[in-house]
């Protein structure tokens, strides 16, 4: 989430014609067109931030400037050239960082939350103690995942280092209750 993409169509040849079609997991399907011989576009139904990129000796491609979770899905590129017709499928699927809080609740017991990720984050505990994890599911596909420490160990210390691990990146804080 936030960042560029750039999906790339290979192609031999001299192309003609070059068309992508985008059908997202949320239903918003879009086309773009690009013909050679008249240097025209098309666009039906996509976003602002999904744009043609050509580069000199460089394979044609599209960039997605600042992805958004709504444009998760299958890109598809066919090309028409003078070597023939070529395509290429991307899936693409969006990533995104929990936003992590520590905090006490009510008993005293420390509280991890890594707030509207994707895919759900994975969260544990040093050191390690019992603890119970409660994930809600959000409608754009986001999962926060909340664990409270139970049971705490009888260590010399009363420092709990909350530890999040998610494809894209790994985080932790600790905290004392």
């Amino acid at each position: 989430v936030g960042d560029s993409s750039v999906l790339t169509c290979l192609i031999k040849g001299q192309i003609s014609m070059l068309t992508w079609t985008i059908t997202s997991k949320a239903g918003d399907n879009c086309t773009l067109v690009y013909r050679i011989d008249t240097n025209m576009t098309h666009r039906t139904k996509c976003s602002d931030n999904i744009n043609w990129t050509f580069r000199d000796g460089l394979a044609p491609a599209l960039e997605i400037q600042q992805v958004e979770i709504a444009q998760e899905g299958i890109y598809r590129c066919d090309a028409a050239s003078t070597d023939g017709n070529f395509h290429m499928t991307y899936n693409l699927t969006v990533l995104a960082p929990p936003r992590l809080s520590l905090y006490c609740d009510e008993q005293g017991s420390p509280v991890c939350e890594a707030a509207v990720g994707k895919p759900p984050a994975q969260l544990s505990w040093v050191p390690e103690s019992n603890s119970t994890a409660e994930e809600r599911h959000h409608d754009n596909g986001t999962v926060t995942v909340l664990s409270t420490l139970t049971a705490c160990s009888t260590n010399v210390t009363n420092v709990t280092t909350c530890m999040v691990s998610h494809p894209a990146g790994n985080w932790s804080q600790s905290i004392a209750c």
